[in-house]
């Protein structure tokens, strides 16, 4: 059925359902390759390496050594260490809080535009069956104002309007994959974050 006829063919065989979907998948996309990039970018420093050279600054009694080593760092770890390092000398309690709110301004940061995502995985679907249903109504509309058609032209008909619902899975699955990606990753990032604002504070401890 489908022979000959070109992506834009295919595509105006959906309706206007298929131009949402489009802009959905080039959403979607988009928001991948820009979540990538970031991660990618936060992801440069390794944390093993970071905690030993803080660690070595601490046991020197060099704050302002740490300080800068978090600095120049440029992780979300390292920006909450350099949080808590910013009170340094104050207690553990005010140094824990700075650390805190500095981990929840970060896990927002690497949330951004995770949730558009998701809610496109969600709904994908349900605009691609939403499609479908106003493709068969219209068919069977066509059918009785022509007065003509047997089986084989609703078959054609629901046919072109299932084009909704494949379309909608196309880009729906990916969608769904790529959030279940970001959330792994923030849940890495944050476990690192804990991670480091816990060294720290034991580190002080010992100091």
């Amino acid at each position: 059925m489908f022979e000959g006829k070109t992506f834009w063919d295919i595509l105006q065989l959906g309706g206007p359902t298929m131009y949402v979907l489009l802009l959905c998948s080039f959403i979607s996309i988009t928001i991948f390759l820009e979540r990538m990039f970031y991660y990618r970018k936060q992801s440069r420093a390794q944390r093993g390496d970071f905690l030993t050279r803080l660690s070595e600054a601490i046991a020197a009694k060099n704050p302002e050594k740490a300080k800068e080593l978090a600095k120049e760092t440029q992780t979300p770890w390292a920006r909450v260490v350099e949080a808590g390092l910013k009170e340094y000398g104050r207690s553990e309690k005010i140094m824990s809080g700075a650390m805190e709110r500095k981990m929840l301004d970060e896990t927002r940061n690497l949330e951004r535009f995770t949730g558009i995502v998701g809610t496109i995985g969600n709904i994908g679907v349900y605009i691609g069956l939403l499609g479908t249903v106003l493709g068969i109504v219209r068919a069977f509309h066509d059918i009785a104002a022509t007065g003509s058609g047997g089986i084989s032209t609703v078959i054609d008909g629901v046919a072109e309007a299932l084009v909704c619902t494949a379309a909608g899975l196309f880009v729906a699955i990916p969608a769904v994959i790529f959030f279940n990606y970001f959330t792994r990753r923030v849940e890495f990032f944050t476990d690192d974050m804990q991670v480091c604002a816990s060294e720290l504070l034991c580190l002080l401890e010992e100091k």
